[in-house]
């Protein structure tokens, strides 16, 4: 019995030994490339934006009521403040780290400001930024979903000005202009989901100096409304910080 008992074990473990040596060798399995995900920037892309800013005016009578005054006479300064909102469209091209791009933005204003003028006693000037645009280009480097950029171009405003009774309140004569300039601005942008993105941005016109002519209220007794009462000078800078909401259209995330 015993060996009869040995003789089973030898033959199952010969059995087993040969159906393993039939199995074929475990092949194998190549793991799949690792992909990384690399935020896009390029594309057209379209926002809101808001903030607010602050225009720096200063203003010297050039002429009034038929007097030259030869160097302008100084009437003084305002810093005209208030908020802005508005919107931007433009397009960006990545390549590797860098990102260029194209932007046009316009902006409702109300940055408004005055002061009491130096030359004629009783009186204030007032200056009023109602609108803006800026038509601008991009240099910007990224990291990932984060972009830093600068930003330069042309920027236009427009302005109205006027000249009050500082007891009154009434309106003595007033002017406007569409005035044309430079701009520079730098802001960050960060991507917060595909295809959106939010940033600051700071922005400074430099809108020079312009020759402004003046016309009379109505509210001035014994001269006709609308006659010209004189010109002024104004020099206007502005600074601008904003906050902007982007939608891009295209591949947000680049996969490589």
């Amino acid at each position: 019995m015993k060996e009869v008992l040995l003789g089973t074990v030898a033959l199952v473990a010969l059995t087993a030994s040969a159906s393993a040596a039939d199995l074929a060798a475990r092949p194998y399995i190549k793991e799949p490339p690792m992909v990384t995900r690399i935020y896009d920037w390029s594309g057209f892309y379209i926002g809101i934006d808001g903030g607010g800013g602050s225009a720096h005016q200063c203003w010297d009578v050039v002429n009034a009521g038929g007097l030259v005054f030869a160097p302008p006479l100084a009437m003084g300064c305002n810093n005209a403040t208030g908020g802005t909102a508005g919107g931007q469209i433009g397009y960006r091209w990545q390549i590797a780290n860098s990102v260029f791009g194209l932007e046009a933005q316009g902006n409702w204003a109300d940055f408004k400001g005055s002061n009491a003028n130096l030359a004629f006693a009783g009186v204030k000037d007032e200056s009023k930024i109602d609108a803006f645009g800026l038509f601008t280009g991009q240099v910007g480097y990224a990291w990932n979903n984060v972009l830093l950029y600068v930003k330069g171009g042309a920027a236009v405003a427009r302005d109205k000005y006027r000249v009050f009774d500082f007891a009154s309140g009434l309106t003595i004569d007033n002017g406007s202009e569409t005035r044309w300039g430079g701009t520079v601005g730098a802001g960050l942008e960060f991507g917060f989901a595909p295809n959106w993105s939010v940033g600051i941005e700071y922005d400074h016109l430099f809108m020079g100096h312009r020759n402004v002519d003046f016309f009379f209220s109505p509210a001035v007794v014994g001269v006709p409304a609308g006659a010209r009462a004189g010109t002024a000078r104004i020099g206007q800078d502005v600074d601008i910080g904003l906050v902007r909401v982007n939608y891009r259209w295209g591949d947000a995330v680049a996969r490589y």
